[in-house]
């Protein structure tokens, strides 16, 4: 079981457990149909739907004082990348989960939660038009679960005076960095996808449903301020979603490939505006650059490149001796360009990326009580937000190994440089972050392309 106070390693110790089992699935699929004639495809697919949810530790709690329960569902949006390899399939994918909001004595109840998955399934269909999957995934998680009044905050100084304005609970805080997602999450479902030709490409257009169950194996492991939030991450869900596929028998040999990538990146930027204001209001200031672990898709058709990227930069740290503090921004990019250069396993390309990111300073008190009491009394945190459009020009150099005889996949080494440019203010308060929103990268990335 996992239990609130548990060490650092052993919550963090599920990722090794995902990925050394899906590292054994993932060669035991590879010996089994590398002695075969393959037929293969990969797509690269957006999602959306509902999954059910009982809140019942903290809905026995409203009921005990006589108030309504929270509704029983959560939308979830998300991000995936397959590939088929004649009937087994592999993948990744990334879920952003909102819950319904509820109201309490001016009060806003809110939770949301952050899914990434690795996949393996099994087609019971052959290469055509039409697909069934059936699939399991593993993976790790995030969740956030608050009560706060929507207050407008006109300048920094004044939230600084008097941040508390309702409470936030978080586990597997991805605000402080990607690398933070905690416990182990499952799910088990089927998928029917159906393609449809676009006129003048050999891509295929792809519509999908997929249903199942989610659902968290370690009944305490979600538990908060002495409530358990496991049943969160437990529901049936039904999503629906579409996306770019790339089957085999439409192209000739390195004519086109869709990878997934797991990529690191080093931002030159540091928050000196917000660092000043910290200061100047007796706050520590926050040391060193924004850490981020993200994933990046990328398309190459004969040589026009596309895809995505949704990397997450963190900041955390000591505010004073009653908060803790956190800067977060999340950045998702849509990016197409072109391949100027490819050798042997060498390539050279150039993208550029429109999109969406968003910034959060967080202050956390350290002397939050247990419930029922910190239901009655909510007021120790706090945070600002806001979000905009960003832009981003990219050059990156790429190496790829394959790793079978025939060559049926490969493994690809990447540098990515480039520049982000906001294009709104991104304020907190009265303070514009945008200087800290435009930064220089480097990204370096690892990932598989068939």
């Amino acid at each position: 079981m996992f239990y609130q106070n548990k060490p650092n390693f052993e919550r963090k110790s599920s990722w090794m457990r995902s990925i050394l089992v899906l590292f054994f699935i993932f060669n035991s699929c590879m010996l089994v149909v590398g002695q075969s004639r393959l037929s293969n495809r990969s797509t690269i697919y957006l999602t959306y739907g509902t999954t059910g949810a009982n809140l019942r530790g903290f809905n026995q709690m409203l009921e005990e004082k006589g108030l309504s329960q929270m509704r029983n569902s959560y939308k979830n949006l998300g991000v995936g990348y397959q590939a088929r390899y004649n009937d087994f399939v592999l993948g990744l994918e990334l879920f952003h989960n909102n819950g319904p909001k509820s109201f309490f004595n001016g009060y806003e109840l809110d939770y949301r939660t952050t899914r990434f998955y690795f996949n393996v399934g099994y087609s019971f269909t052959e290469e055509g038009r039409f697909q069934l999957i059936h699939y399991m995934s593993l993976g790790s998680g995030f969740l956030n679960f608050q009560m706060r009044k929507d207050l407008e905050r006109t300048s920094l100084a004044s939230f600084f005076r008097h941040p508390e304005n309702g409470f936030i609970l978080r586990d597997g805080d991805i605000h402080k960095g990607s690398h933070y997602f905690t416990g182990f999450l499952t799910e088990i479902g089927f998928q029917m996808s159906y393609d449809i030709g676009i006129p003048g490409r050999n891509e295929t257009f792809e519509l999908m449903s997929k249903f199942g169950y989610s659902f968290s194996p370690f009944e305490e492991s979600w538990q908060m301020k002495g409530v358990s939030f496991g049943s969160v991450q437990s529901g049936p869900f039904i999503r629906i979603g579409a996306g770019i596929s790339l089957p085999d028998h439409n192209f000739f040999y390195r004519d086109a490939s869709l990878g997934a990538h797991l990529l690191y990146g080093i931002h030159f930027t540091k928050p000196d505006a917000l660092n000043k204001a910290l200061v100047e209001n007796g706050f520590h200031p926050f040391e060193g650059r924004p850490n981020n672990w993200g994933l990046k898709v990328l398309g190459d058709s004969k040589g026009v490149l596309y895809g995505l990227d949704i990397y997450n930069l963190g900041m955390t740290g000591i505010a004073n001796e009653s908060f803790d503090q956190t800067l977060n921004s999340v950045r998702v990019y849509f990016n197409s360009g072109y391949k100027f250069y490819e050798r042997r396993n060498l390539e050279l390309g150039g993208l550029g990326g429109i999109g969406y990111g968003n910034i959060r300073y967080t202050l956390s008190s350290t002397e939050k009580p247990d419930f029922p009491r910190l239901f009655e009394d909510p007021d120790h945190d706090g945070y600002l937000r806001n979000g905009g459009v960003m832009t981003k020009p990219e050059l990156y150099v790429a190496y790829g190994i394959p790793l079978t005889n025939k060559n049926l996949f490969s493994l690809i080494l990447a540098i990515h440089g480039g520049l982000e440019i906001p294009l709104s203010n991104y304020k907190l308060g009265d303070l514009s972050m945008a200087k800290y929103m435009s930064n220089s990268y480097l990204n370096f990335s690892i990932g598989l392309r068939p």
